[in-house]
């Protein structure tokens, strides 16, 4: 238990140096995309997959976001990650579930959700 909290942990900072990794001018244009996404997704109240299913409704939690966040460990340039480990060990943010970014989300996924219907409907008229 105490090996999943210092992970838990240590994702936590990791979060925190991608949201200034994000903010460096250093970054370029795809790294700060990917950057979004992660940050919005990892900061969502909103899951891809609910909590509630069993055993793959912690799947996002476990393989997604750090999937994500390795992801775009890669993509930033060490330096800039260096200097945004850094910051975020300096100035440690409260980053927590955002409801901005869970509203975003539901947005985002309700425009998917209408466009494959209509395209769906358009298929079958046809």
């Amino acid at each position: 238990m105490k090996s999943l909290k210092a992970k838990a942990h240590e994702l936590k900072k990791e979060i925190t140096a991608l949201y200034y990794a994000y903010r460096d001018p250093d970054t370029g244009i795809l790294p700060k995309l990917i950057l979004l996404f992660t940050l919005g997704y990892a900061l969502s109240p909103i899951d891809l997959i609910p909590d509630f299913i069993p055993v793959i409704g912690y799947l996002d939690d476990l393989i997604i976001i750090p999937a994500l966040i390795k992801l775009s460990i890669r993509l930033i340039p060490e330096e800039v990650m260096r200097r945004s480990r850094e910051k975020a060990q300096a100035e440690p943010l409260n980053i927590g579930k955002n409801w901005m970014f869970g509203i975003l989300f539901i947005l985002i996924w309700t425009i998917l959700i209408i466009y494959v219907v209509i395209f769906t409907v358009d298929l079958m008229r046809k």
